[in-house]
C-alpha cells in the first residue's frame, strides 16, 4: 500500500497564507502526495506551484457552510477550474437536505458536475449533523447526479470522520462512487484503518506524520 497515494494534503485555514500554501505544495512534493486541497483562492496558486508534477490540486467550494446559493457555488467551481484545480470538492446544502428538499440538492450536485465537466467532483456530507437516514440519502442523491467521490466531514463541524460511517457509506454506493474520509485523521493505525475500509482518498493535514511514521 502507497500511503501517500491516498492523501489529499489538506490546508484550510482561515489564516493561511500564501507562504502557507507555497510549504504545503513543496512538502506534497517531497512525498509525492496524490493531491493538495486547498481554499479556492489558493487555486492559481497551487496549480503553478505544482507545474510539471501529477500532484492534483483540489479546491474546496460552498465551503463550509454548503448555504450559498447553487448558481454561487457553481461560479466559483468554474473559477477554480479555470485557475487549475482538477478536484472540487463541494459542500452539499445540509440545511436543505434536512428540509427534505432532497431534488433541490440533487440538482445542485448534478449543476456543479456539468460546470466541471470531466473534472473530478467529491461532495461533502458534513456526517456529524446528519442522522443515518439522512447519510443514506445524500448517498443516492450523489450517485443519481453523477458525482465522483462521497467525503465524510469538512473538518470544520462538531465532528469528523468515522469508521462506522464510512461503512455506511460504502454499504450504499458499493463501488460506483469513490469514499474520501476527512476530518480528524490524524495518524498511520486510524488511516490504514479507513483504507482497509474501502475509502480512495483521505483528506488530512497530517499526512506527513503519517508517512514519515510508516
Amino acid at each position: 500500500m502507497q500511503l501517500n497515494k491516498y492523501i489529499d494534503h489538506t490546508l484550510l485555514k482561515a489564516n493561511a497564507t500564501v507562504e502557507d500554501i507555497k510549504n504545503l505544495c513543496a512538502e506534497a512534493k517531497k512525498y509525492d502526495f496524490y493531491a493538495v486541497c486547498v481554499s479556492s483562492y489558493y487555486a492559481a496558486l497551487a496549480d503553478s506551484e505544482l507545474m510539471h508534477t501529477d500532484i492534483k490540486v483540489a479546491t474546496v467550494i460552498g465551503f463550509p457552510l454548503g448555504s450559498m446559493t447553487s448558481r454561487v457555488k457553481a461560479f466559483e467551481a468554474q473559477q477554480c477550474i479555470d485557475q487549475g484545480a482538477d478536484e472540487i470538492d463541494m459542500v452539499l446544502n445540509i440545511g436543505l437536505l434536512k428540509s427534505g428538499y432532497y431534488k433541490i440538492v440533487e440538482d445542485e450536485i448534478r449543476s456543479i458536475k456539468k460546470t466541471i465537466g470531466n473534472k473530478t467532483l467529491k461532495v461533502i456530507f458534513e456526517n456529524c449533523y446528519l442522522t443515518d437516514e439522512e447519510k443514506k440519502i445524500a448517498c443516492k442523491l450523489s450517485l443519481n447526479a453523477g458525482a465522483d467521490f462521497i467525503k465524510t466531514s469538512t473538518g470544520f463541524g462538531t465532528g469528523g470522520a468515522t469508521l462506522e460511517d464510512v461503512e455506511l457509506m460504502k454499504n450504499e454506493v458499493h463501488d460506483y462512487l469513490k469514499i474520501k474520509a476527512s476530518g480528524g485523521i490524524r495518524d498511520l493505525k486510524i488511516a490504514k484503518k479507513y483504507i482497509d475500509l474501502g475509502v480512495s482518498r483521505i483528506g488530512t493535514s497530517s499526512g506527513v506524520t503519517m508517512v514519515t511514521s510508516n
